[in-house]
């Protein structure tokens, strides 16, 4: 490996431990039956989105609640000795991407077929903490009330 590609690497890998994240590769579900499950998680609290996934009955409910447990885990890797309830944690993004398409033939009449197709999905979530966020706009606040009177 070059020595940019190892330097933008090592960056990216200190990028990433900042960010508390869960990945589902390859679910067996359609991406447009996934975004309705994430559309109604998104942006809200940790203990809610995961009251809402048990009590929702759409199967991909169920996968969702295993990825958001999975992204608190990862929290909770990251900053031991915090507690989850005292964070803050929120649902700060949600994206559902299209997987591969197994293409399937079903039997029809007169000697035809019909191609199904078996779509799966990509998941990707982030947490974020609501007191971190305060205080990021807190100090950028700062930062440009500096700059304003540097300016007069």
């Amino acid at each position: 490996m070059g020595a940019r590609k190892r330097i933008t690497a090592e960056e990216r890998k200190e990028v990433k431990k900042s960010l508390y994240f869960a990945k589902l590769n390859d679910c067996p579900t359609s991406p447009r039956k996934m975004r309705l499950v994430a559309d109604m998680i998104r942006g809200e609290d940790v203990e809610r989105a995961l009251f809402l996934l048990k009590t929702s009955p759409k199967e991909a409910a169920g996968r969702v609640h295993k990825l958001v447990l999975s992204a608190m885990a990862n929290w909770q890797q990251k900053n031991e000795g915090a507690r989850i309830e005292d964070s803050g944690l929120y649902i700060r993004t949600i994206t559902v991407d299209g997987g591969r398409v197994l293409k399937r033939l079903l039997t029809a009449p007169q000697g035809r077929a019909h191609r199904i197709r078996k779509r799966s999905n990509h998941v990707t979530l982030f947490l974020g903490s609501r007191k971190e966020d305060e205080e990021a706009l807190l100090a950028m606040a700062e930062s440009q009330e500096v700059n304003e009177e540097s300016e007069n």
